[in-house]
């Protein structure tokens, strides 16, 4: 998987990798060559006290080592160009499988994973291409060519490489292998903290209300202990691999001094290329260290690049028809024909044989029980979920066989929960139509209720909503939630027990003016209040996932047993 997503991402940065190739190789040859031209100093400037020689000499290697400065750097920054550009595909390509999700989709990852994904996996796989653009040319030319320069300097004290080398990649290969598993543990556990965390951030009031800061504090220390246990144990493995890397490292240096030491004092070999095969070894050691870092890094990358491919290769059960249906023949309609749906895993299905119609225009109520799938059902409709069983129609369409876009259009819809992004009224409100006058604003807040609070704001439409809508009430959220759907200016206007945080008065209010203004609008109400879908056109009343019953307010205190309980649960016997 790792191969895969860097050859995918990697291959958008042609020129740039080709430019990286290019100065990796110049600079890597310039490097290689200086050791050379110092033996050459040494043996034939010094040695024969031939000043000219040594100036001449010493300038053409400055010159060698501001070209080799200037390509690395030329090299490094075309590298952290193509890496940071992969880093910002993939998260983009991540964002945009995951706004095309289902809410099916996002409860298997997970919101925290989903977070952790597309942040600390992305950056390890960028990280680890930007490494490998960085050294993959490097570290071999030093390796090799190291090798190579080496035994052309002395033949004789080549056979410490051929320990040396062997014996670096054997220490490499065991640590290393005891990271992989390490590695995987780590990004589980760095999603067990995200999940704790965001998890009591977003439901800190009720923390707080049951007085659990306590029992939240030992969740949080139980995950974020057993994250450092991991990282511990990674962090020992790297401490481990330095100071063996760096005896291996010493004990070949000095053993090149030992035995060249003693060659030199046989008079076989000079100073200079003894100098210049010490400098030989300590390339072919860096380069066989700067690949084991990058072997060091693959295995994290490739346990990253694993949950990120897992991602972009999931699909959603909210398959997008090639050819969807864009012009609905009768705008506004919903129907319910036989619907059925039951949730992954599930014994039973949460709703069964459920029918009904509501025409353009029409208000329909849906009531029931908690539990009794009122807010599944609704769900439907804007195609959040797939039905299991039967079909959904919006506009005389097949919601399966709608496109996408045009569906989510034609229907406006106020959650259960509302949620306002950080930014401004304006900004919020504007979510539903970008192109939104301010005069469009002011009539939606005014349909929803809203207009005398926003105009006590200080900087009305401009003023500032903290993200989730935290510094507005639960009121205040519902009918900023409300405005933003009548903005959007849709078809059919979906509303699930988005009155719940309204006072009567206010309720009536918004209602009655929903149905004077909005008298084309087709509007779906989920609600608990009786008082609040009596004048609807229909209500349908659902007990256990099923339909138990169809009418007006008025047939269905006739006709319905549930419904007869419902209202005198709350307006009494003779409602």
């Amino acid at each position: 998987m790792l191969g895969k997503i860097l050859v995918r991402y990697l291959s958008r940065y042609r020129l740039l990798l080709l430019g990286v190739l290019v100065f990796q190789f110049a600079s890597a040859m310039a490097t290689l060559y200086l050791p050379s031209l110092n033996a050459d100093i040494i043996n034939e400037g010094v040695a024969k006290a031939d000043t000219a020689y040594i100036w001449r000499t010493g300038l053409f290697m400055l010159a060698v080592s501001l070209g080799q400065i200037i390509a690395s750097i030329i090299a490094t920054y075309f590298a952290a160009r193509a890496a940071m550009g992969v880093g910002r595909d993939i998260r983009a390509d991540v964002f945009a499988k995951v706004s095309g999700f289902s809410e099916r989709e996002v409860s298997q990852f997970g919101a925290g994973s989903l977070i952790t994904r597309n942040t600390n996996d992305v950056q390890q796989v960028q990280m680890l291409a930007m490494m490998g653009a960085t050294m993959f040319v490097t570290a071999p030319l030093l390796a090799i060519g190291g090798v190579i320069q080496a035994v052309r300097q002395d033949v004789g004290l080549s056979w410490i490489i051929a320990v040396a080398v062997p014996v670096l990649l054997v220490v490499a290969v065991l640590v290393i292998g005891r990271m992989v598993p390490l590695f995987r543990s780590y990004q589980t556990k760095l999603d067990a903290v995200n999940r704790v965390l965001r998890e009591q951030l977003t439901g800190v009031r009720v923390v707080r209300a049951f007085v659990r800061e306590r029992i939240e504090e030992d969740r949080f220390r139980e995950a974020n202990t057993d994250i450092m246990v991991v990282g511990r144990k990674v962090g020992s493995l790297f401490v481990l691999l330095f100071p063996l890397f760096m005896l291996i490292l010493n004990v070949t240096v000095v053993s090149v001094i030992w035995f060249g030491g003693i060659e030199v004092n046989a008079g076989n070999v000079q100073i200079g290329t003894l100098f210049a095969f010490m400098q030989y070894i300590g390339q072919i050691m860096g380069g066989v260290i700067m690949s084991s870092f990058m072997a060091m890094m693959i295995p994290r990358a490739a346990v990253s690049a694993e949950r990120v491919g897992e991602v972009l290769e999931s699909e959603s059960t909210m398959a997008r028809p090639a050819n969807g249906v864009t012009d609905f023949v009768a705008p506004g309609a919903v129907a319910f024909d036989d619907v059925e749906f039951t949730y992954p895993g599930a014994e039973s299905p949460v709703l069964k044989g459920i029918s009904f119609a509501a025409q353009p225009g029409e208000t329909v109520a849906i009531v029931g029980s908690t539990g009794s799938g009122k807010t599944t059902l609704v769900s439907l409709i804007p195609r959040l979920f797939d039905v299991s069983g039967g079909a959904v129609f919006v506009g005389g369409s097949d919601v399966r066989e709608a496109d996408v876009d045009a569906l989510w259009q034609s229907i406006g819809l106020v959650p259960q929960r509302p949620f306002l992004f950080t930014g401004t009224v304006a900004s919020n409100l504007r979510y539903g139509r970008e192109d939104a006058t301010d005069e469009d604003l002011w009539h939606a807040l005014e349909i929803a209720q809203g207009r005398d609070f926003v105009e006590e704001m200080p900087d009305k439409l401009e003023s500032r909503i903290a993200q989730g809508g935290t510094n507005v009430s639960g009121g205040q959220r519902q009918r900023l939630a409300i405005a933003r759907a009548i903005v959007h200016q849709p078809q059919i206007l979906v509303f699930d027990d988005s009155f719940s945080a309204l006072d009567l008065t206010t309720d009536a209010r918004l209602r009655q003016a929903l149905w004077r203004e909005l008298p084309h609008v087709t509007k779906i109400v989920v609600a608990q209040r009786v008082s609040t879908i009596t004048d609807a056109d229909r209500i349908v009343v659902l007990e256990g996932g099923t339909m138990v019953g169809v009418g007006t307010h008025e047939e269905l205190l006739e006709t319905s047993d549930t419904y007869r309980e419902i209202v005198e649960s709350q307006l009494g016997v003779d409602a």
